[in-house]
Parts: structure tokens; C-alpha cells; sequence
């Protein structure tokens, strides 16, 4: 997957440009638009991807696997056995350094909850099956190194956590919309709020509280890296008005006009 073509940008484009695209393309395929998920997690990879400075040269200039061949003729000048020889040493040597590099999708759950997943790895002489760690709380970008994971290679993991309908992610904090009708929050209300773990808190909503507030869920987000501490779940009050009022609180309500 060329990520310039699938932002339908040019390999120079500046970092406004990217961005222009990416929202134009975001917009037009979110799945809570009625757009394709797959379509959707392309479109975000490309632009984790390009709108890091970082991330964006190491695409454009992947490291090599095999580079500084140097061949030594030494005082007796051109000798093809030779070249042959030192040529071999050097492929060996490299079999026993490899270094090899994949990227690995994980979910928003498997981020959460870690584990492990099975991928296939090809090497120059054979295709491995392998079982790769996934860290509590790995991020978009994050990079892990296993060694001694195949047989005389390092092995370098890039992750995506693709992204979930249901919960958005920003570092370790999650955020979430919750529909709410406009006279539940004049006089108050309460909900039951699944969080990512799957355990289910009661949220209390109290009157007269303001359409768009955020109420925090300590603790209930993702978990931060190696530190065996949580983010924090988000809710973001979305104000209703229901079909149907009763003609009372109508009448009420022309009252205090």
C-alpha cells in the first residue's frame, strides 16, 4: 500500500497538504458516515504515517537489509575465487545478523487487554510462523525488538492499532459519545457505561448539567506502557430532544417563559 497514492498526494507534498487531504478523505469514508472500515484504516495509517517527520523519512528511505559490501583483492590483484570467497563470508555473516522488520495490526481491544498474535515472517531460507508479543497499551508507531524470536535474526515489530468505533484514543485516554436527552439533564439522570474492559459503571448525571460536558472515568482508559497505570475514559454529553414530550411538561415549560 503506496500511502501517498492512497491520500492522493504527491511524494513532496508539505505537511498542510497531507493534512488537507487526510480530513477531505477522513470525512468522506468514516464509518460513522456510512463509509468502509478497511477504507477508513488505510486512510489514518497513511496519515500516521506521513504527517510524522520521523515516521515519514524512515518510509521514505526503509533501511536496507544488506549494504557495505566490500571486497579486498589483496597483492595478488583479480582473483574471481577469491571475490567468490569473501563474498560468501559476507552472506554469511549477514545470515547470522539479520535483521528483519514487519508491521503488525493489532485492535484497539488487543491493544488493551495484550496477548500474543501469530504471524508469518519469510527469511531468505524459509517461512516462519511465529508467535509475536503484543504490550499492554502499545501505540500507533511504537516499535518493539525480539531477539532470539528466529533462528539468527533480530526481529523489529511496528505497530497499528486500528481504530474502534466505539472508543477513540487519544495517547492513553479514551473518549466516547453518549446521547442524552435534553430533560434528563435539566433534572438529572443516570446510565450504565461499558468501558473497554468490559466492566460496566454507573454514570451519574446531575441536574441541570450543561449539553457537550465531559464527565472523566478515572483509571478507565488504556493502559500506559510499562507503568502498570491506566488512562482515563472520556464521556462526551451529546444533547437530544426527544419525539415525544408530554403535553404537561410542555405546558410547564410555557410557563416559566
Amino acid at each position: 500500500m503506496d500511502h501517498y497514492s492512497t491520500l492522493g498526494v504527491a511524494k513532496n507534498a508539505t505537511p498542510d497538504e497531507i493534512k488537507k487531504a487526510y480530513r477531505k478523505l477522513a470525512s468522506q469514508h468514516h464509518p460513522d458516515k456510512g463509509g468502509d472500515t478497511n477504507t477508513f484504516q488505510q486512510i489514518q495509517t497513511a496519515y500516521d504515517t506521513l504527517s510524522d517527520p520521523q515516521k515519514r523519512q524512515m518510509y521514505d528511505n526503509p533501511p536496507q537489509q544488506f549494504e557495505g559490501f566490500q571486497f579486498n583483492f589483496g597483492q595478488q590483484g583479480f582473483n574471481l575465487h577469491n571475490i567468490f570467497g569473501q563474498f560468501n563470508d559476507i552472506m554469511r555473516q549477514q545470515n547470522r545478523n539479520q535483521l528483519l522488520r514487519t508491521r503488525l495490526e493489532v485492535t484497539l481491544q488487543e491493544s488493551y487487554n495484550g496477548g500474543t498474535k501469530t504471524i508469518r515472517i519469510q527469511t531468505q531460507n524459509n517461512n516462519h510462523v511465529i508467535n509475536v508479543n503484543i504490550p499492554k497499551g502499545i501505540q500507533t508507531g511504537q516499535q518493539v525488538r525480539f531477539e532470539n524470536i528466529l533462528p539468527h535474526a533480530t526481529l523489529i515489530v511496528d505497530f497499528l492499532v486500528t481504530s474502534d468505533l466505539r472508543y477513540e484514543r487519544n495517547e492513553n485516554d479514551l473518549y466516547s459519545n453518549v446521547s442524552i436527552s435534553v430533560l434528563d439533564l435539566i433534572i438529572g439522570t443516570r446510565f450504565d457505561f461499558e468501558t473497554i474492559s468490559g466492566k460496566v459503571v454507573e454514570v451519574n448525571v446531575k441536574p441541570m448539567t450543561q449539553p457537550f460536558m465531559q464527565l472523566k472515568l478515572h483509571g478507565c482508559g488504556m493502559p500506559i506502557l510499562n507503568s502498570g497505570m491506566y488512562g482515563d475514559q472520556i464521556i462526551l454529553i451529546k444533547p437530544y430532544i426527544p419525539v415525544n414530550i408530554h403535553n404537561d411538561i410542555i405546558d410547564s415549560i410555557n410557563k416559566h417563559k
